[in-house]
């Protein structure tokens, strides 16, 4: 059974840092490629990072690569995928979600995730 499940999240002043974790369980989570996702209060969810399951090759939305705010890594050893957000602005408030296609690759769509984690809270604002 796939479990994914996210922490870190918070209330952060604007400017400031968060790093998210995703830690898997019942699989290896280093053959797999994990998404980052987030749903903004009365918005729709949206893509935030990916990371690829084989090369650890990185993948962001656009605005997310805006001056490397927002930065995907693993840690095989520790059957954790990471995110650091850098810079933060009132915008970033959502609630963040990490999910696997099944696969290795991110060249997927968004519905093709799945064992979708009940999400981590984060808040940016004074």
């Amino acid at each position: 059974q796939l479990q994914l499940v996210e922490s870190g999240g918070g209330l952060v002043q604007p400017g400031g840092s968060l790093r998210l974790s995703c830690e898997a369980s019942g699989f290896p989570l280093g053959s797999y490629a994990i998404g980052w996702f987030r749903h903004p209060p009365g918005l729709e969810r949206e893509g935030v990072a990916c990371i690829t399951g084989t090369d650890g090759r990185t993948y962001y939305t656009y605005d997310m690569r805006d001056g490397d705010r927002f930065t995907v890594s693993r840690d095989n050893a520790k059957n954790t995928v990471y995110l650091q957000m850098n810079n933060l602005t009132p915008d970033d408030t959502a609630v963040y979600y990490c999910a696997t296609p099944g696969g290795s690759l991110c060249d997927v769509a968004q519905d093709e995730f799945g064992s979708w984690g009940p999400g981590t809270q984060v808040t940016v604002s004074t």
